[in-house]
């Protein structure tokens, strides 16, 4: 959990303390003389242009769309992203060289017999060294019984590398659905303006669809977003899971080689 809030706090700051400002500067410099004509003052009052920053329109279309609605759809895209960011974080540090590991395992266990392989696995990174462990821990009751124990911490370990991944989805689908729900009460207030005022010019009921359409569009954005991150953790995870598979084979073939 505090590395979920450690992340938290830093997509924080870089989503509501950074200001991107594109600032264009044309200097002119012309004499100044008596003969100064109209035109030239007028070029030379335009000097500095200053752009909006993609942040402060954000920003202004975040207060236009109502801060009511379009507060929880940033929330969970907050959430979402520091969860997604730990959930990477954690599966990228996750991976092993298990052909380096297997290897390491067999010598050590040419010199030292099964504990100098468990040594090994104790000081490798990562859930296939720990599978590994749980393994050769149990390697005095037979090839059977290391095999099952193997698929067993191998559940225990996807478990762990599927963390979080419900509230990814969560936020993925509720986002939108905020959104929606943000168009829907607009459409409300346009309509309620309409009954009160008794007209259906478009000043009437601007603000209302404008409100509807602003917290849909954001909705749908923070769900595109999230979705990009949580099918990479997807891909990560299968990598994670096929080479854990990939491996367990192959060390129950140095288990039975060394047991011979």
């Amino acid at each position: 959990m505090k590395k979920v809030f450690a992340i938290f706090s830093i997509v924080a700051l870089f989503t509501f303390g950074t200001t991107v400002n594109v600032v264009a500067q044309d200097s002119i410099q012309a004499e100044q003389t008596a003969d100064t004509t109209v035109s030239e003052v007028v070029e030379t009052s335009t000097d500095v242009v200053e752009e909006t920053g993609m942040h402060k329109a954000l920003k202004q279309k975040f207060i236009e769309g109502d801060a009511m609605w379009m507060a929880p759809v940033a929330f969970c895209l907050i959430l979402g992203l520091a969860l997604s960011i730990e959930r990477i974080i954690y599966l990228s540090l996750s991976s092993t060289n298990t052909k380096k590991l297997l290897t390491n395992i067999d010598e050590a266990w040419e010199k030292g017999g099964a504990q100098a392989a468990m040594e090994v696995c104790r000081n490798t990174r990562g859930p296939v060294a720990s599978i590994f462990y749980q393994g050769l821990s149990r390697y005095d009751e037979g090839i059977e019984v290391v095999e099952k124990s193997v698929a067993s911490y191998g559940g225990v370990q996807l478990g762990l590398l599927e963390k979080n991944l419900t509230w990814i989805s969560l936020f993925i689908a509720l986002s939108p659905s905020l959104g929606f729900l943000g168009t829907v009460i607009g459409m409300i207030q346009a309509f309620d303006k309409i009954q009160q005022v008794g007209d259906i010019s478009a000043t009437v009921v601007a603000g209302g669809i404008k409100v509807a359409l602003l917290t849909t569009v954001f909705g749908l954005i923070v769900a595109m977003i999230l979705q990009v991150f949580y099918n990479y953790i997807l891909t990560l995870i299968e990598s994670l899971t096929s080479d854990m598979e990939d491996s367990s084979i192959s060390l129950l073939d140095i288990i039975v080689k060394h047991s011979k």
